[in-house]
């Protein structure tokens, strides 16, 4: 089986609605946390990286027509969601909602380091533009930038107790996230990883922030801790369905699409879904090949032809949407006890379905 009858023709649902309700609001939050904001002028040092990794200029600081590169804001946009959902206050989740896709924002920069990736969003990595020291700097100044504007929030009408409540979230969250990247590093040079050992990594690296981003949009609107657990709980198994389908789409994905090459995975050798789930299930011949594969220095195109083989032989994208659609039907559940409107309720819905459907 080839990539090409893997991949679905059926287009994958479109992007919920409340991702664009958000977004004016996410990015007058970015725009207040960022110095040298897009209507403030550039200064041409370190602001330069910054709002170009955000898509807000090009390499040479020049306010870009539209910010074409931005991803689709998905944590701010959940985050921004869980307070409207429990009638909180829109304007005092503006400054978390920042905070949280500063700190995504400065591990993605970081990630592209390690991965040595030279493209994202369909455009050079910071990185590859600026060399490794500059593009280190930048991710620290994200982190930092990330950590005060959620402090901040305290001067949004949010009172100081719940700004280090939930400031205390998102730093212990994103601690997780480096501890899961961390081990996904670690999983690179290794071949003995079980499916429980990558659930367990993806819920630091992925589903952390993604759950806290739930749980501090919860929190801010006043959420009791039952409530705010449970939209934890919903952002877990969100996170888990929308990294099974990240790791799906990195092998069988449109490139176009995704903005990645659907190679490079297996290039790296990175303990992706399809990987570890077929290195645990192949046996005989096809595990020799395997190991042997990922044992390579470098690998050629018979070599990634041979690895996705064994992967379709072993059920590897039947199991990874399996897996992604049972993840998807445990997050809905874990709202199913809350009381939300019923639009709120139905964009659950809409949401849940496209994380684990996207094709982009």
């Amino acid at each position: 089986m080839n990539r090409q009858t893997v991949a679905s023709n059926t287009p994958g649902p479109p992007l919920p609605a409340m991702f664009a309700r958000y977004k004016d609001l996410v990015e007058q939050g970015l725009a207040a946390a960022l110095p040298g904001a897009p209507d403030g002028g550039l200064d041409g040092g370190l602001n330069v990286l910054l709002q170009y990794h955000l898509g807000w200029a090009d390499r040479d600081g020049n306010p870009a027509a539209t910010p074409a590169s931005q991803g689709k804001a998905l944590r701010p946009t959940l985050c921004m969601f869980a307070c409207e959902a429990l009638d909180g206050d829109l304007s005092q989740a503006m400054g978390a909602a920042a905070a949280i896709e500063l700190i995504h924002n400065f591990s993605l920069i970081h990630d592209d380091i390690q991965d040595q990736d030279l493209e994202r969003r369909h455009q050079p990595t910071v990185w590859a533009l600026w060399g490794l020291p500059r593009a280190l700097v930048a991710g620290d100044a994200m982190q930092s930038l990330g950590d005060l504007t959620m402090l901040n929030s305290a001067g949004r009408g949010v009172s100081p107790e719940t700004a280090v409540r939930v400031s205390r979230i998102l730093t212990e969250s994103y601690l997780e996230m480096i501890d899961g990247q961390c081990l996904d590093l670690g999983f690179e040079s290794r071949t003995g990883i079980t499916t429980e050992d990558y659930l367990g990594m993806i819920a630091g690296k992925t589903g952390a922030l993604i759950r806290s981003s739930l749980e501090i949009g919860a929190a801010l609107a006043g959420g009791d801790r039952a409530v705010t657990q449970a939209f934890a709980n919903f952002g877990s198994y969100l996170g888990r369905a929308f990294q099974i389908r990240d790791d799906y789409l990195g092998v069988w994905g449109d490139s176009g699409a995704t903005g990645k090459s659907t190679d490079s995975d297996i290039r790296r050798k990175k303990k992706s879904f399809p990987a570890v789930f077929a290195l645990e299930q192949a046996t005989g011949p096809a595990r020799d090949d395997l190991l042997r594969i990922y044992a390579q220095e470098e690998l050629t195109d018979a070599d990634v032809g041979r690895a996705l083989e064994i992967m379709a032989e072993v059920g590897a994208p039947q199991y990874a949407e399996r897996l992604t659609r049972e993840s998807a039907e445990q997050a809905t559940q874990a709202l199913a006890a809350v009381e939300l409107p019923d639009w709120a309720r139905a964009e659950v819905g809409e949401l849940v379905d496209f994380l684990a459907h996207r094709e982009f």
